[in-house]
């Protein structure tokens, strides 16, 4: 019998990951039960487990306390798979894993209830590589590490271990696995070292590991067409046909058409699954497309893809002048409606047939400009004079462009708001910009759309911008916008549970927007929920594994809700040892990390990469030279305390002589007066920025004005007021945590009261929705 078997298999390389759970054996046997099916559900689940078995090229053997997975195509494929179930289960950590890989010659046999097995050395040295981890460990022997150093990839994340002796005498080389946010960076306790301290963040990152939710049956991503331009560089048609069919159809409330910020990040030149993008988007059907330009003419080749069958509904080639390329995409968009069966009313009609503009160097600017203004946050105010510039280039190529005029107006409004220029000239420039839009066409859904902005960016009229983006929400169904604007109102107005559903909300239509995702965790942040945060910084993880602020950010939750500021430490010098560039993303954080750790030099390194403009922790913008201060004052230099914020004090005095009833400068001019010993032109800016700008009309703002009156009240020695002060803010919406409560210098004057003390205790607890 037994030669028979032998006779009928042969030996092969197989690619083995051995996975064992630690502490199984003190477990109660219905917990074992428990761990062993989550354990199953989470590993059939990851992405590597899926797309191996759906080849046929992989076998599985349950192991009691573990399993064993046997592929059979690369080495990559146990590693990856290994990656992935250690991703998945952050979310699940009371299952602790330890991981062995190893490639060597096993032997498919059948086992005694009839079942494919395997044996042989392969998959014993991937067991014996796996026992000499502790939880979280990847280990992987010399030969797999060899394979994957040949890819830069994996080069990075590869340890050496070193030499380890196994059974009757044999030794094998051994190589730690790990990534800033997977596996465990110490080295074993079994090969006799002594446990080293991370060198990354210990906070997880981690993509959701529920199942993708039913997409709805008209739901629809059009994503970026292919250039065929003899200019490998010209991509300039391909991108205007692909970005107009996307707004033509998004105004179609029949369907539901993910937004541009997200099908941008599936570039062409890579072979692209149809199916997996669709999962991530959660849409049903997919447009892909060619454009090719030559001479005066261009040809367009467009289909619409079911995406979990792979079929083509529907396919076509355009062959049109350059001229009529606005026409193109007009057919292609109603021919998708018509495909799907999607309801088209006149005027959806009309809005389709209706091209932005005939000037096709008006088209350029403007996308440009539009694109420039989409990428701005608070850390990248240099994009908005770029964003400035190329919008008027557009108008100027074409008077009567009304988009051009809608955004321009929008990057105005942006650029008051966030303190860059806060100045009655920006506002007027807003306004200018929109009313000339709205004398090309007041009932466009784009202007009502960018009035929303601006009443609420320039002029806090929260009624009048819910209005206009309720006319704007007829017309742009599928614009994000139109739900991403009524969420910071109601963020605003205190109203938190309709603030976080709406920002799920326009998070369906836009899944992989940086900015909204970060907006949403923040929203929790200062909810001090945050486990939700953590939730929202996973899944933007899962979109931007490699986003050095995402990374940071999710590594300070455990600074935030724990006052442990090692995670996010070790995960800001990993990642600026990394890429040394991502200092302007990081410094802002980096510099209230260092602070919390009272660590001078890091504070001093963390300065160094602070722009001129300054910070913004929340709201309130405080110049660079305000950071100086609050470093020197927190290691008692009082020289160049009062150097510094008499600096910053003259640079705010410049913005309150153009605009002296400026909350946000009163209130920072009000703490430098409070480290400069001005105690009642100190208590007199914090109380008369609070009036400005109450609660009841900005809530998070008004709640950080709020807090910085605490701060004035301790630095001028009332303690008994700041105490009180804290008090009012702690229920609210607003920028206190625990962690910052224990550890930032600015609460030093405080501690010594146990009254203190106990709001911290009491800032462990979330606020609650209304």
């Amino acid at each position: 019998m037994a030669a028979k078997i032998k006779s009928d298999f042969h030996l092969e390389i197989a690619h083995v990951l051995f996975i064992d759970v630690v502490g199984y054996s003190k477990l109660l046997v219905n917990e074992q039960r428990e761990v062993v099916d989550k354990l199953t559900r989470v590993v059939r689940k990851t992405a590597q487990f899926r797309k191996s078995e759906a080849t046929g090229k992989l076998i599985r053997i349950p192991v009691g306390d573990g399993m064993a997975l046997v592929f059979f195509q690369t080495p990559e494929e146990p590693v990856q798979c290994a990656m992935e179930i250690a991703k998945a289960l952050k979310n699940h950590p009371r299952i602790r894993l330890r991981m062995g890989v190893h490639s060597g010659p096993v032997d498919q046999v059948r086992d005694v209830n009839d079942r494919i097995n395997v044996a042989g050395v392969g998959i014993n040295i991937a067991q014996r590589v796996m026992d000499c981890g502790d939880a979280g460990h990847i280990l992987i022997s010399k030969r797999v590490a060899a394979d994957l150093a040949q890819d830069r990839h994996w080069q990075r994340f590869l340890h050496d271990v070193g030499e380890v002796e196994l059974k009757h005498g044999e030794k094998i080389e051994i190589v730690n696995l790990y990534t800033e946010e997977l596996g465990n960076p110490g080295p074993p306790e079994k090969l006799g070292h002594h446990p080293i301290a991370s060198t990354r963040a210990d906070s997880p990152s981690v993509a959701s590991t529920s199942e993708p939710s039913v997409a709805p049956e008209k739901s629809i991503a059009v994503l970026p067409f292919e250039s065929l331009s003899a200019d490998p560089n010209n991509t300039f048609f391909a991108d205007a046909i692909q970005d107009e069919i996307l707004t033509d159809l998004s105004k179609i409330a029949d369907l539901k058409v993910i937004s541009r910020t997200s099908v941008m990040q599936y570039k062409t030149g890579l072979k692209r699954n149809l199916r997996e993008i669709a999962n991530e988007l959660g849409v049903a059907h997919i447009v892909e497309g060619s454009v090719q330009p030559a001479g005066n003419r261009v040809r367009v080749r467009a289909q619409l893809i079911e995406a979990k069958s792979d079929r083509h509904l529907w396919a076509e080639r355009y062959d049109r002048p350059l001229d009529d390329v606005f026409a193109i995409q007009t057919d292609i968009a109603k021919a998708i409606a018509e495909q799907l069966q999607a309801k088209l009313s006149p005027a959806e009609k009309a809005a389709i047939e209706q091209p932005p503009t005939a000037n096709l160097i008006a088209y350029d600017r403007y996308r440009r400009g539009k694109n420039f203004f989409g990428t701005v946050t608070f850390e990248t105010p240099e994009d908005n004079p770029q964003a400035i510039k190329l919008l008027e280039q557009a108008i100027q190529h074409d008077p009567e462009f009304l988009l051009a005029y809608c955004v321009l107006a929008r990057v105005h409004a942006y650029v008051y708001f966030n303190g860059i220029d806060h100045t009655p000239a920006r506002v007027a420039l807003a306004e200018e910009a929109i009313s000339r839009a709205a004398r090309l066409n007041p009932d466009s859904g784009e202007v009502h759309l960018a009035t929303a902005w601006i009443a609420y960016h320039c002029h806090r009229d929260y009624e009048r911008a819910l209005a206009e983006v309720a006319i704007a929400k007829r017309q742009l169904p599928n614009d994000p916008d139109v739900f991403q604007l009524p969420a910071y109102i109601a963020r605003r107005q205190g109203r938190l549970e309709l603030c976080t559903t709406s920002f799920e909300h326009a998070a369906e239509i836009d899944p992989r927007n940086r900015w909204l995702l970060q907006q949403t965790a923040q929203a929790y942040w200062l909810l001090r929920r945050f486990p939700d945060m953590e939730r929202w910084l996973d899944r933007m993880l899962a979109a931007f594994p490699e986003d050095p602020a995402t990374r940071m950010v999710r590594a300070l939750v455990d600074l935030e809700s724990r006052a442990d500021t090692e995670p996010v430490y070790h995960a800001i010098q990993y990642i600026l040892a990394e890429d040394p560039s991502a200092v302007d993303a990081l410094s802002e954080i980096w510099f209230y990390v260092a602070l919390c750790r009272r660590d001078a030099a890091d504070t001093s390194r963390a300065l160094a990469s602070v722009s001129q403009q300054g910070i913004v922790p929340f709201g309130v913008r405080m110049p660079r030279s305000f950071c100086q201060g609050l470093a020197a004052r927190a290691w008692n230099d009082l020289a160049a305390s009062e150097t510094a914020f008499t600096a910053a004090r003259t640079e705010i005095d410049n913005i309150l002589r153009q605009q002296p009833d400026y909350p946000e400068a009163l209130c920072v001019r009000g703490m430098c007066d409070a480290a400069l010993g001005r105690k009642e032109d100190a208590v007199r800016e914090g109380l008369r920025a609070v009036e400005l700008l109450p609660v009841t009309k900005d809530g998070p703002n008004g709640a950080e004005l709020l807090r910085n009156l605490a701060i004035i009240y301790g630095w001028v020695g009332e303690t008994d007021l700041a105490i009180k002060q804290l008090e009012e803010v702690l229920p609210l919406y607003s920028p206190i945590s625990y962690g910052q409560l224990r550890l930032h210098p600015w609460w030093d004057p405080l501690r010594d009261d146990p009254r203190f003390e106990k709001i911290v205790e009491e800032s462990k607890k979330p606020v609650a929705l209304k």
